[in-house]
């Protein structure tokens, strides 16, 4: 299963998501830049399995450590730094959901456009619209780039609670690896002007 509820502002697969100019072909090279082949979307789909029970606890930690950098915070807050709680939820709900995307979905063109949707809410495009939430106008491009860190490294223990042997953990936490650099390049597209 790829989803469980109703997540308010998820448009994966709809009219209302972005269209990416990135085509098929580029995905197909931007797979092979981060070395993403059928074992890895195999690893992926086990790794899915591993987490749909743990989705909570890896935002838990997540949000732990956002929430413990004010700088972080910052964009979940209004501009003079009250946390906008609804929207810090409302965020958390479709970043779960992310995970399970990330594990399930097919790497195809509705996946391409919700990339590109996600990239268009970090930017001053379209971040605060779908929540019309009183926060910061835009995330900067280098913590969209650096988040790469803390998202992977913190994932590890999750992937081995369930008893797997230590090749198929490592197996999960590279895929892991790879479709999350792949997702922040495809992310900071919108931060670059068509010519670059």
């Amino acid at each position: 299963m790829t989803q469980q509820k109703t997540i308010p502002g998820y448009t994966y697969g709809t009219a209302e998501a972005a269209r990416s100019p990135v085509s098929l072909d580029e995905l197909a090279r931007l797979k092979d830049s981060v070395l993403f082949g059928p074992a890895d979307e195999a690893a992926l789909h086990t790794a899915g399995q591993v987490l749909a029970d743990q989705v909570e606890d890896v935002l838990d930690v997540w949000y732990g450590f956002v929430l413990a950098h004010p700088f972080l915070a910052a964009y979940f807050s209004t501009p003079d730094g009250q946390l906008v709680e609804d929207y810090a939820r409302r965020v958390r709900a479709r970043f779960g959901q992310w995970i399970l995307d990330t594990c399930n979905r097919p790497y195809d063109q509705a996946w391409l456009d919700y990339a590109e949707e996600i990239g268009l809410r970090h930017t001053a495009a379209k971040k605060n619209a779908t929540d019309e939430a009183p926060s910061l106008p835009q995330i900067n491009l280098r913590y969209l780039i650096a988040f790469i860190v803390p998202i992977t490294m913190t994932i590890r223990p999750f992937l081995a609670r369930k008893g797997h042997r230590e090749e198929e953990v490592e197996a999960m936490y590279q895929a892991w690896f790879k479709a999350v650099t792949m997702q922040a390049a495809l992310w900071s597209r919108p931060y670059a002007d068509d010519a670059w």
